[in-house]
């Protein structure tokens, strides 16, 4: 069960305001009827006056409104959604990622290939709300974030958020924040609009430490022209979403990271928000991972040093396989070259008024009606790639938010051209697997050596069983011993 069910422990979190613990559970409060994060600043009720749910939907359903004080509806995710590999964890990443809003509760027990009564089975027992409900807490906190960040009238934003009515939309608000949608919106603080019309600007909160470098260097470093760029301090990017596309742009601050979102479909908000976090790995809990790679004496000081790494991922699974196959034994600028010449040629063209990004990355569909012949690469790879795109445009293979990591790791394994190296890295970058391990990485042998650990895979391996089940931030302590850009964040 989760944390929520050790009531010594979560009153512990909250007399001691510990943010750590943010998204991790909820505290209820009997005599208000208010519920809260851990670190509410408001003095902590006596423990008898508290009782504590694993998620908003829960305290909702028991009939709690959510503190004007801690807003607790804008803590970071559960970490344990991206961490878990179980039916309940990939559910959840399902529902964050939009997919009750867009194909209902059959759409998502379709997708994990169980029936709709298991499903609500789970997510009732282990989060106290069914898909419905949970899908309906994400829907109230995207309202919230829209009455509060732009100038949308009331009706676009009901639209926007997912809600089937102006009526339930209205209800909905009331019922979780305890204040009409144009309440909550005289409450915010009048300030100049925004410069851009469209572009939605917002704060992505994260769990601290976090170590900015690797994290922005990695996807600066290895950016796609006319996809990505690295501008005046942000990475900024373009985004293929359910009903539209949008372009991101994305800067760390000391407390957050500053999120500016233009959407040709308002309603891809929630899904755009998800997948930012998810490329960002924001719901992460970098104490949990740091103290275990500590008890590594070889590890600690390189995390003492720089502490807080996050792994970088992608807000587009096929996206990045393409990209693995296309950087194959060749260098990362080599690989951007090949990537831009597929964008060029059969990416959709996008227009970005604040910068330079020009297309959308070719969807699977878009690549599978190239000529082979016209790939400058050797012809196994070519192999390689077409086979890669063939599956993922008839479906044998998924990687999606809700794919079993194990299973697709094998899948891709027995596909020709695909050795441990790129599937550990889909593994690690595109599934979201937080154990994935490199061990055959040039990177990954070259700092072994250096640090004096075993450099050969099997003795590698062997070594990082102790740092399970965090092999992959393993990896970016390991990369950045190395001056590779890919390590530090471009001036």
């Amino acid at each position: 069960m989760g944390m929520h069910t050790d009531t010594e422990r979560c009153v512990r979190a909250v007399q001691s305001k510990d943010a750590r613990f943010d998204g991790w559970f909820f505290t209820a409060v009997l005599t208000t009827r208010i519920y809260c994060r851990p670190s509410c600043p408001v003095v902590p009720p006596k423990p008898e006056n508290m009782t504590f749910y694993p998620s908003a939907a829960a305290c909702q359903q028991a009939g709690f409104r959510a503190c004007k004080r801690c807003r607790p509806d804008t803590s970071p995710g559960s970490p344990e959604w991206n961490q878990r590999a179980d039916l309940v964890a990939r559910a959840m990443r399902l529902i964050a990622d939009g997919v009750v809003d867009r194909e209902g509760v059959p759409g998502l027990a379709a997708r994990l290939g169980y029936s709709t009564r298991q499903i609500e089975r789970q997510l009732l027992a282990e989060l106290g709300a069914g898909p419905l409900a949970l899908a309906r807490a994400q829907r109230a906190q995207t309202a919230r974030l829209l009455i509060e960040t732009t100038p949308l009238t009331m009706a676009e934003i009901a639209f926007a958020a997912g809600f089937s009515s102006i009526r339930t939309f209205n209800d909905t608000v009331r019922e979780v924040f305890a204040l009409s949608p144009s309440d909550l919106r005289a409450r915010v603080p009048k300030t100049n609009s925004q410069a851009t019309p469209g572009a939605l600007t917002l704060r992505l909160p994260f769990r601290a430490p976090l170590n900015p470098d690797n994290l922005f260097g990695h996807l600066a470093a290895t950016a796609v022209p006319g996809v990505e760029e690295w501008r005046d301090g942000a990475y900024r990017r373009t985004l293929r979403l359910p009903y539209g596309h949008g372009v991101v742009t994305l800067a760390p601050r000391p407390d957050h990271i500053a999120c500016r979102l233009t959407l040709s479909d308002l309603r891809d908000l929630t899904v755009a928000i998800s997948r930012c976090r998810r490329m960002l790995d924001l719901d992460a809990d970098p104490v949990a991972v740091d103290d275990q790679l500590r008890t590594d004496p070889v590890l600690a000081p390189l995390v003492d040093k720089a502490p807080g790494r996050r792994v970088p991922r992608t807000v587009d699974e096929a996206e990045f396989a393409v990209r693995a196959v296309l950087g194959q034994q060749v260098s990362t600028a080599a690989a951007r070259t090949h990537a831009g010449r597929l964008v060029i040629a059969h990416g959709e063209p996008v227009d970005d008024p604040e910068g330079g990004l020009t297309h959308l990355f070719p969807a699977p569909e878009a690549l599978a009606a190239l000529d082979p012949e016209s790939l400058a690469m050797p012809r196994t790879r070519r192999t390689t790639f077409t086979t890669l795109v063939r599956e993922l445009t008839d479906g044998a293979l998924n990687l999606g938010v809700e794919s079993d990591w194990l299973e697709t790791r094998a899948r891709l394994l027995t596909l020709p051209g695909f050795g441990p190296w790129t599937a550990d890295v889909i593994a690690m970058r595109a599934l979201g697997d937080p154990d994935a391990f490199l061990p055959t990485d040039l990177g990954i042998r070259r700092a072994a050596q250096e640090l004096g650990l075993p450099s050969t895979p099997a003795a590698l391996t062997a070594r990082a069983a102790a740092w399970r089940p965090w092999r992959a931030y393993a990896v970016q302590y390991l990369w950045a011993t190395d001056s590779h850009p890919i390590n530090f964040l471009p001036i």
